[in-house]
């Protein structure tokens, strides 16, 4: 549904976006992640036929976006980073505009999708608002039902929960999550737990490029070039850390100082845990917990996008 083939964009001398590569089947929720200039917005933005590409294609539901614009447009809901508004209209004012633009010219049928997305938005307690009155959470919220209103089969949304309090990001997660099944998901966010809540699949850019593509799981499977496990043993501390440091094949012991136990780090391929129970046993030291740890997503985007 969402196809990037050699996409790059330049501004001047400098390379934005370099030649990347996707594609993005239909029904997939799919994270698009990197830091601040990276190339995540112009991405977006030449896959919406917002600006023209310099090399490579891009397509959109089989369509050709630079070719067919207008044709992809109809297809797609895009809710951009500044999220223009219309000020000086009521809330559903706008989003019958929206609507006429979106080609919804019956009145019966625009009036229900009005309807349909000011529910799913949680947008009723506004009606009667002037746009330009709302807060920051719901102007979000209408620019992701100004996005929707014309059902669209794919959505492009860049920073959807930008601004917005825990309690309303957790209600877009929720409404994402439910767009899901009818429709594929392209999102930018700087909230990693959002990602891991949402996301089939996560595609890291750094500098123009695809630094990684695939699911959490697959992406801490690739980087886990050392095991972790979490041991909180009860006894003296001391003892405990000299002893696990001592254990064939561990590599270092970091101290947990909020929970009071450790960390054992050790090589790919190593397993410990044998080793923690019978030292555990051997000094009569009750174990509290002992687990495996696995590479969070915010440690993965640390590792593949920060400066060498």
């Amino acid at each position: 549904m969402i196809l990037a083939k050699n996409l790059t964009k330049r501004f001047g001398d400098r390379t934005v976006v370099d030649h990347i590569n996707f594609d993005i089947p239909q029904g997939q929720v799919v994270g698009f992640l990197g830091p601040n200039g990276a190339g995540k917005t112009t991405t977006m933005r030449l896959l919406t036929a917002y600006l023209p590409a310099d090399e490579g294609q891009a397509e959109l539901a089989g369509l050709n976006v630079f070719n067919q614009p207008l044709a992809v447009r109809r297809r797609l809901g895009y809710l951009p980073e500044d999220n223009p508004l219309w000020e000086d209209l009521e809330l559903t004012e706008a989003l019958h505009f929206a609507g006429r633009l979106r080609g919804l010219t019956d009145d019966a049928s625009r009036a229900a999708r009005v309807r349909a997305v000011v529910k799913s938005c949680g947008l009723r307690r506004e009606i009667g608002t002037k746009v330009g009155e709302l807060s920051k959470g719901f102007r979000q919220r209408l620019g992701l039902a100004a996005a929707i209103i014309h059902d669209p089969e794919i959505l492009i949304l860049d920073e959807p929960t930008s601004g917005l309090d825990p309690n309303q990001v957790l209600e877009v997660r929720d409404l994402i999550y439910e767009l899901r099944t009818h429709k594929t998901v392209l999102i930018s966010t700087h909230i990693l737990p959002e990602v891991t809540a949402t996301c089939d699949r996560v595609i890291i850019i750094n500098a123009g490029k695809i630094v990684a593509d695939g699911t959490p799981a697959d992406l801490a499977g690739d980087m886990a070039d050392k095991n972790r496990l979490h041991v909180e043993l009860k006894g003296p501390k001391d003892d405990i850390r000299r002893a696990l440091a001592g254990l064939p094949g561990a590599s270092q012991i970091v101290a947990d100082e909020i929970e009071g136990s450790f960390i054992v780090e050790s090589a790919a391929g190593a397993d410990l845990r044998e080793g923690v129970f019978r030292l555990a046993a051997h000094n009569d030291w009750p174990i509290l917990s002992l687990r495996q740890e696995r590479l969070s997503l915010e440690e993965i985007f640390r590792a593949l996008t920060q400066n060498p």
